[in-house]
């Protein structure tokens, strides 16, 4: 009956179709006063009987506009909104297709008192390079949150994990009227903040608080969304809670509670759960599942884990059970004083067992490895961050953030692992392969944590002057006491059986300042500015190991092992000075930064005195970039920088890590910087009125003197591995996507989007002493279809392709090549008028993968959510993998081996869930203005 129901109501909207009728409007907007062209004013169109937005378009440079869209009504209002400017309305009627409103004169706002000021209604705004979006004109589902906001807003894509894109760029910071959040962790914002207390949503690019003070050009790179609360409803007590229980034992706990009081906030959560979830995430549909996503893949794992700013609240891959816990304060102090901090708690238990199946290809011929392992890890972290941002006077500012983490872990290992150079020894006889090896180990590590920074910003004059100074400390320290038991087995030339039995306990100290100075001269004022840097970093490090076998005689871990201890003293100390050239234009702008680098690699062995060193690198350094926007919808990127990174001490340092019987390593004194010149391209584009969006992003890296490891492997299959600089490595990928809605009517919207991913790698590498090049090439696209009735019903097909080919320059290796092909199906329906049912379903057929490996699965998740209590609680049940056939099925591949693998994974489950929200918000609503202005 409800699959009648609603193939009626799609019938009926398909009609309804050829009721809507075409239609244009445009025209030309200016300024009053002085008649010139008023780029980016917002144009849009409102139904007149419920103020629905019919569409909206921005005005180019010379001020020209045009809106199409079909609409079944005879009159729309039309309103012109401008920053300064007073909002013009009018009454537009569409007896024609073509309305030519010729010039329109926009009056300049002047604030008096005797007259109505209509509040601007538009639903995009331009600010310079701010992109600010009216809430009100946006629908959402009841109750929807930040986050179901946010897929409404045009040219911004959430992921199902979370991940939020603008235009191509990737936000890394949310705030809520300008401060932090939960640390600015965008998924907890989103999914727990709802829609119905903001106001606006602005998006600019990412800057510190100095930057923002000083008049600097942020990360253009990276985008931050700031969440405007409604000044009527940013007083008062809201939140969530959350419980759910099901089969297998699987449970699931959340709470959200919020106290707003103006500037003053303070939210508190706790959560917990045993599905791979984060416990805070009101996830009551599809989000619930975050976690549990098919992990069938080539080329990368499922990772149970998950980690809010720096926190993890989970390790590795299997089965996860986490606990969490946080609080949030923030406060103004006065006019000049602004107070943001937070503590989480978190603890996480991680469950896994993997099966791998590997082929090591050599030059002349291949050997294969079987492995299997199991793990159980147990962690916590405590953190705790401040930040105080002080405004001394209207041209000075401090701010501090100090932070502090401490945390512990405790890990249980074991493994086995048999190589041979035939497979069927592998598969029939493995007591008589080449080689095995067994470990069980204990491990517990105890690791402190500060890290606190100092910005002082100065500003000099009203030209963008200013004096900047930043401070950097941090102090880490670990503590780690390993137990382990091994046997290795050689049965070729020269048979070994070596047996350990050892205790080892080491301490980690690390310790770095890094300071920088800046001082920026305007060459004129506002536009061009000289800059001036100096950057200073030390970073210490203090490594001892101690390594004890166990003493038959005295049954405890008393005999040192030098061969397998270390005790070193690292110093990486970098002096850089460096000239800046920045140019600001209303169009575009441009950075050209150049320094001299001056570095000093000193290592102290206590054990080795021989093996101690030191090492000076001089090099130069290069920063550019350069930004054109073409109008408020399109810009283009484009960035070059040159670097040079010393290798690290393991690879420098000459000692020889014996840890590993089947891999010795020796480190090389004689290595070279990497020299890597990097290239970057990026062109976004907005189309308001088309509602659509296209970006594309190009990258290429040459890199010099590149570190690789050279390893020989013997008749036994023990290697030798040490580090070498070689030269010819590049890479080149680039990516691209486009985007579009249509409307098709009042209620129906069809939307598509497609994108691509494509890289080319050229690696150099040695292969048991011969030296070879790889070139890798790989592909990914992505099409999604989705069809949407207002209220009714979303469905949203989806293919993704993943291909890879890898081709060698010597005739001994055999190129490879990979396919993966996943087809996805999310549907929603929203009758009967308080139900709502999804469904994410995911077809992944991974055709290369060894016998043996599940090559193809269908992967089902289902919810059911019901209303109750007028919306303000609802009841869930949730079907985690309908079918039963999650798996984890992988295969990884390199120049040197091709690996099938198969990890623990999440099983089918059944959860009932109920989950309430409550609030006392202030809910006064601001009157509306209905009359317009006269025509």
């Amino acid at each position: 009956m409800k699959q009648l129901i609603v193939l009626c109501l799609l019938l009926s909207t398909f009609f309804s179709i050829g009721q809507n009728k075409p239609f244009q409007i445009l025209g030309t907007i200016v300024a009053n006063d002085d008649r010139s062209a008023l780029e980016s004013a917002t144009v849009y169109l409102e139904r007149q009987k419920d103020t629905f937005l019919v569409a909206y378009t921005i005005s180019n440079k010379k001020g020209e506009f045009i809106l199409e869209e079909r609409s079944s009504d005879e009159k729309l209002n039309l309103f012109i909104s401008y920053v300064g400017y007073k909002t013009y309305a009018k009454t537009v009627s569409l007896t024609t297709p073509k309305i030519d409103l010729g010039t329109i004169n926009l009056l300049i706002e002047d604030n008096t008192l005797d007259e109505i000021i209509i509040k601007s209604r538009a639903p995009i705004t331009v600010k310079n390079d701010t992109l600010e979006f009216n809430v009100s004109s946006f629908e959402t589902k009841k109750d929807g949150t930040v986050e179901d906001l946010l897929k409404e807003l045009p040219g911004v894509n959430v992921s199902n994990s979370g991940k939020i894109i603008v235009n191509g760029k990737p936000v890394n910071k949310i705030v809520v009227n300008g401060k932090s959040f939960f640390g600015d962790d965008p998924t907890i914002t989103i999914r727990n903040l709802t829609k119905d207390i903001i106001e606006k949503v602005q998006i600019v690019d990412t800057k510190t608080k100095s930057q923002t003070f000083s008049g600097e050009q942020g990360d253009i790179d990276n985008k931050t969304i700031n969440l405007i609360i409604s000044e009527d409803k940013n007083k008062g007590v809201f939140g969530r809670v959350a419980v759910g229980g099901g089969t297998d034992e699987r449970y699931e706990y959340a709470g959200l509670l919020n106290v707003f009081d103006k500037d003053r906030r303070m939210s508190l959560l706790s959560g917990g759960n045993n599905i791979n979830s984060p416990g805070f995430s009101f996830g009551e549909i599809s989000r619930i599942f975050n976690g549990g996503i098919a992990p069938v893949s080539i080329g990368s794992g499922e990772n149970t884990s998950f980690t809010i700013n720096g926190r993890s609240f989970g390790e590795g891959q299997g089965i996860t059970t986490s606990n969490n816990a946080g609080i949030n304060y923030v406060d103004n102090i006065g006019k000049s004083f602004e107070i943001s901090t937070d503590y989480f708690f978190s603890n996480s238990n991680s469950e896994n067992e993997t099966v791998t199946s590997r082929e090591n290809i050599l030059p002349t011929n291949s050997f294969f490895t079987n492995s299997t392992s199991n793990s159980f890890n147990r962690n916590s972290n405590h953190s705790l961050n401040l930040e105080l941002y002080i405004k001394v006077s209207p041209t000075f500012i401090i701010d501090v953030n100090p932070s502090i983490r401490y945390s512990t872990n405790e890990n249980r290992f074991s493994d086995s692992q048999i190589s041979d150079k035939n497979e069927e020894v592998i598969l029939n006889t493995p007591n008589l392969s080449d080689n095995a090896s067994s470990s069980n180990s204990y491990v517990e590590t105890v690791n402190r944590n500060f890290n606190n920074t100092l910005s002082l910003t100065k500003k000099n004059g009203t030209k963008g002057a200013f004096l900047k100074f930043d401070l950097t400390n941090e102090i880490d320290n670990v503590k780690v006491d390993d137990f382990l038991e091994s046997q290795t087995i050689t049965r070729n030339l020269n048979p070994i059986n070596i047996l350990r039995n050892q205790f080892t306990n080491e301490e980690h100290d690390f310790n770095r300042i890094a300071s920088s100075i800046t001082y920026r001269f305007p060459l004129k004022s506002k536009e061009v500015f000289l800059d001036f840097k100096y950057n200073f970093r030390n970073n210490k490090r203090e490594e001892l190991k101690s390594t004890f076998d166990f003493n038959e005689v005295t049954k405890e871990f008393t005999d040192f092992n030098l061969d397998l201890s270390t005790d070193f003293e690292f110093i990486n100390r970098r002096n850089t000075p460096s000239v800046g050239l920045s140019f600001r234009k209303k169009e575009w702008s441009a950075n050209f930064e150049t320094g001299y680098v001056f570095r000093t690699l000193k290592n102290k062995d206590r054990l080795r005195p021989n093996l101690s060193l030191k090492q000076n690198f001089e090099n130069i350094r290069l920063v550019s970039s350069f930004r054109y926007r073409f109008n408020p919808r399109s810009s283009i990127n484009f960035g070059y920088n040159l670097r040079n990174d010393p290798p690290n001490v393991s690879q420098l340092q000459p000692f020889q890590d014996v840890s590993n019987p089947l891999n010795t390593v020796t480190g090389n004194p004689e290595l070279e910087p990497v020299s890597a010149h990097n290239i970057n391209l990026a062109y976004n584009v907005f189309d308001f009125q088309k509602k659509s969006t296209f970006y594309a992003y190009a990258n290429a890296s040459f890199i010099n003197n590149e570190v690789v490891a050279q390893t020989l492997i013997d008749e036994n299959l023990i290697s030798n591995t040490t580090y070498t600089n070689v030269n010819g490595h590049y890479r080149i990928f680039g990516s691209a996507a486009y985007e579009k809605t249509i409307t098709i009517d009042t209620l129906q919207t069809f939307k598509y989007d497609v994108n691509v991913f494509a890289n080319n790698t050229r690696n150099i590498n040695f292969n048991n002493g011969i030296q070879y090049a790889s070139i890798n090439n790989s592909i990914i696209s992505g099409l999604r279809l989705t069809y949407t009735i207002k209220g009714i019903l979303e469905i949203s097909p989806s293919y993704n392709l993943l291909y890879r080919k890898t081709k060698f320059d010597v005739n001994t290796f055999t190129n490879q090549e990979f396919l993966r092909h996943n087809i996805g199906l999310l549907t929603t329906t929203l009758l009967p008028k308080r139900l709502e049912w999804r469904n994410d379903i995911n077809y992944i057929f991974n055709p290369d993968v060894a016998s043996g490996f599940d090559r193809n699965s269908i992967f089902w998740n289902s919810t059911l959510v019901y209303s109750i209590l007028k919306n303000k609680a609802t009841i869930s049940l949730k079907v985690y993998d309908l079918l039963n056939q999650n798996t984890n099925a992988q295969r990884s591949a390199n120049q040197s081996f091709i690996q099938d693998a198969q990890s623990l994974v999440l099983q089918q489950y059944f959860l009932l869930g109920f989950s309430l929200k409550f609030n006392n918000l202030d809910k006064n609503e601001e009157s509306e203005v209905n009359d317009f202005l006269k025509l």
